[in-house]
């Protein structure tokens, strides 16, 4: 299995990195997919390519750009759930209450430090581990098989990784098998 680099991170990366992952998925007999989404175009997009599967697109939580807000748009949502695709919306497993304790002591807590460690594979390479993370919590992926994941950075989806999910309590069980594609950095 190669990993494909991308020049730069971005959304220019999303219909290469769903179709590598798709990719991948048939060559190991994954039907566990994983997609972080915020607006929702990139579930959309997903939704789109692993009809059949297993989808789960994770979104931010409500009120992490703005109070009250969702930034999920209803027509994505419609469309996710119309291809038979599983929106999961929760707290953000490495940076719920931490951020809050640095947003107001300006201290940074675990699930903080963790997150900018794992940043250092490039931000969509966190992304996965998270929201692999959120499903498990949630019970929508099995910490027993493989999944692929496909986070990106910002906008969009340039990273796929094949894991493990783990619960958040359980954070080191989680294992990343192969790296399908990211950002070079």
């Amino acid at each position: 299995m190669e990993t494909t680099y991308f020049g730069q991170p971005g959304a220019a990366n999303l219909k290469q990195t769903l179709e590598l992952a798709k990719a991948r998925a048939e060559a190991l007999g994954i039907r566990d997919i994983l997609v972080a989404t915020t607006t929702g175009a990139a579930g959309a997009a997903a939704a789109a390519v692993f009809q059949g599967y297993t989808l789960v697109a994770v979104t931010h939580v409500s009120g992490f750009s703005e109070k009250d807000a969702q930034e999920l748009l209803p027509e994505n949502r419609a469309r996710i759930e119309k291809l038979g695709g599983r929106i999961l919306t929760c707290q953000h497993a490495l940076g719920g209450v931490g951020r809050a304790v640095r947003h107001k002591l300006k201290t940074y807590q675990l699930d903080e430090i963790i997150a900018y460690t794992l940043r250092t594979m490039g931000q969509g390479f966190k992304v996965c581990l998270e929201i692999a993370l959120m499903a498990a919590d949630a019970g929508l992926v099995s910490v027993k098989r493989e999944v692929v994941s496909i986070g990106g950075t910002g906008q969009g989806a340039d990273t796929a990784v094949v894991l493990t999910p783990a619960n958040a309590h359980d954070f080191f069980d989680l294992k990343v098998h192969e790296v399908i594609c990211k950002p070079r950095l």
